[in-house]
C-alpha cells in the first residue's frame, strides 16, 4: 500500500492541514537563488567562456566554442526522418492538433474613428526573437517543444532559439525531431541557469531574445525570475499538480492511474483526490496498492504521494468545487457522472478535464490546448501559454485637429491638477494654434 494521507473536510484541523499540504515549499530557495545569481553574473561578464565552463561542469560536455554546441538543421531533420513510423506519426498528429487549436487564439489589430476624425486603435505584432527552454534531465520532453514552439510560430515569431541540455552528450531523438517538425530556427545544447542567462543578455555567439518560455528545474525557474525585466518570461512554474474531483461513478483504477501520471513527474509533484464517496476513496487506495508495483517510476510516485499526495473526503461535490477554487490546481479532472453541471462552478484551474474519458495525459500530449499551465495557485490570476504570449499590443492614437482641441482641453486641466505644467502646455499648444 503506498503511503498517502487521508483527510476529512469535517475534521476541525482540516483547513490547516490542507493549507500546509498545498503550500509551495520554499526550503532551499535561498541557496538556489544565490547560486543562480552567481552564474547569471558570470555569464553576463564572460559570455561564451562562462557558458562553456558551466556546460562542461554540469552536463559533462566539453566544446571549444559555443558555436560547436549548436545543432545543425540537418541533424534535427535526420532525427525526424529516422524515427520509428509510429513515433513519427504520433508527433505529426500531435503537432497538427496543437497548431489547429492555437490558430483560434490569434489576436488581430483593430481601430475605430470618432465623429471628429480622431482614430484610436490597437496594433498587434509578433515578438521578433524567442528563446525556448526544453528540459533534458530526469526525462526528455518532445511535447514541451511542440507546446512552446508552435504557439510562437502561429503568432508569427520569426526567430525561435531552442536550448536543451544534453548530459554526457546524450541527445534525445524525439526532442530533436519535434524541434524540426515545429520549425525551430536554431538549437544549442546548453541548459541550466547559464542557458537562461545567455538567452536573456546575449553572448558573442547567442543573440539576446525578447522572451524566454519553457519549463525547467528549480535552477531554471530561479534564473527566469532573475532575468525578468531584461526579457519577458512565460511564468515561474513550480512542481506539477493534479486535483481530481470524483464521485461514485468513477473508475477507481482510472483515478489511481491519473494520480500516478502526475506523481511520476518528480518527488515534489502533487496529486490530490476529492470525493464525497468514502467507498470510492477506499477503492482508489486499493487500486494504488495493486498498480504501484507495476510502475517503472515506482519510487518517484511513492515519494510524491507520501510527501504531497492526499485522498480527501468532502461533504459533497459543491464543497469539492469550492476547495478546488481555493487550491487553484494546474490540472483539474472532473471524474463525475454529470461533469458539465460542475464546470460553471470552477473558477480557478489551469486546465479542466471534463468527464471520465478526459485523462490529463491527453492534455499533456495531443488534445490541442497548451500543457504549459500556471502552478502553485497562480491559476487564480494566470492563464495557459498561448499565442497571445508571443504577441505585443501597441496603442495607436491619431488625433484630428478638432480632436486635439477637445482632448487637449481635458488633458491640460488634468495635467495642471497633477502639477505637470509642461504636459498642460503640450496639450494647450494644439488648442491655441
Amino acid at each position: 500500500m503506498p503511503e498517502i494521507r487521508r483527510l476529512d473536510s469535517s475534521d476541525p484541523g482540516f483547513a490547516s492541514a490542507l493549507a500546509k499540504l498545498t503550500a509551495h515549499d520554499k526550503a532551499g530557495d535561498d541557496a538556489i537563488d544565490a547560486s543562480v545569481a552567481s552564474i547569471i553574473t558570470d555569464v553576463r561578464v564572460r559570455g561564451d567562456a562562462a557558458v562553456l565552463e558551466y556546460t562542461a561542469l554540469f552536463d559533462r560536455v566539453k566544446a571549444t566554442s559555443v558555436a560547436a554546441l549548436e545543432l545543425p538543421a540537418a541533424e534535427l531533420k535526420a532525427a525526424h526522418d529516422t524515427l520509428p513510423a509510429d513515433q513519427k506519426r504520433a508527433l505529426a498528429q500531435a503537432s497538427e492538433r496543437i497548431r489547429a487549436y492555437h490558430s483560434h487564439q490569434s489576436a488581430e489589430s483593430w481601430s475605430f474613428t470618432e465623429p471628429d476624425g480622431t482614430r484610436l486603435g490597437l496594433r498587434v505584432t509578433p515578438l521578433e526573437r524567442v528563446g525556448v527552454y526544453v528540459p533534458g534531465g530526469k526525462a526528455a520532453y518532445p511535447s514541451s517543444v511542440l507546446m512552446n514552439v508552435l504557439p510562437a510560430k502561429v503568432a508569427g515569431v520569426s526567430q525561435i532559439v531552442m536550448v536543451v541540455p544534453t548530459p554526457n552528450g546524450v541527445k534525445n531523438a524525439l526532442v530533436l525531431a519535434a524541434a524540426h517538425l515545429a520549425g525551430v530556427t536554431c538549437t544549442y545544447t546548453i541548459g541550466g541557469a547559464q542557458a537562461i542567462a545567455a538567452l536573456a543578455f546575449g553572448t558573442a555567439t547567442i543573440a539576446q531574445v525578447d522572451k524566454i518560455v519553457g519549463p525547467g528545474n528549480a535552477y531554471v525557474a530561479a534564473a527566469k525570475r532573475r532575468v525578468f525585466g531584461a526579457v519577458g518570461i512565460d511564468m515561474v512554474a513550480g512542481p506539477s499538480e493534479v486535483l481530481v474531483i470524483a464521485d461514485g461513478s468513477a473508475n477507481p483504477e482510472w483515478v489511481a492511474m491519473d494520480l500516478f501520471a502526475q506523481a511520476e513527474h518528480d518527488e515534489a509533484a502533487q496529486a490530490l483526490l476529492l470525493s464525497p464517496d468514502e467507498r470510492l476513496l477506499d477503492q482508489v487506495a486499493a487500486s494504488m496498492a495493486k498498480l504501484l508495483p507495476t510502475m517503472p517510476r515506482e519510487k518517484i510516485i511513492a515519494a510524491s504521494l507520501r510527501q504531497r499526495g492526499a485522498l480527501i473526503l468532502v461533504r459533497d461535490l459543491a464543497e469539492a468545487c469550492s476547495l478546488a477554487n481555493s487550491i487553484a490546481p494546474e490540472h483539474l479532472e472532473l471524474a463525475v457522472a454529470a461533469p458539465d453541471d460542475l464546470l460553471p462552478r470552477i473558477r480557478n484551474a489551469g486546465a479542466i478535464f471534463v468527464g471520465h474519458h478526459s485523462s490529463e495525459a491527453l492534455g499533456d500530449y495531443c488534445a490541442g490546448p497548451n500543457h504549459v499551465l500556471p502552478t502553485a495557485r497562480s491559476a487564480r490570476y494566470s492563464s495557459p501559454l498561448g499565442v497571445y504570449d508571443f504577441q505585443k499590443r501597441t496603442s495607436v492614437i491619431a488625433a484630428s485637429r478638432e480632436g486635439a482641441r477637445t482632448l487637449g482641453a481635458i488633458a491640460a486641466i488634468l495635467a495642471r491638477g497633477e502639477g505637470l505644467p509642461a504636459h498642460a502646455a503640450s496639450a494647450q499648444y494644439r488648442i491655441d494654434s
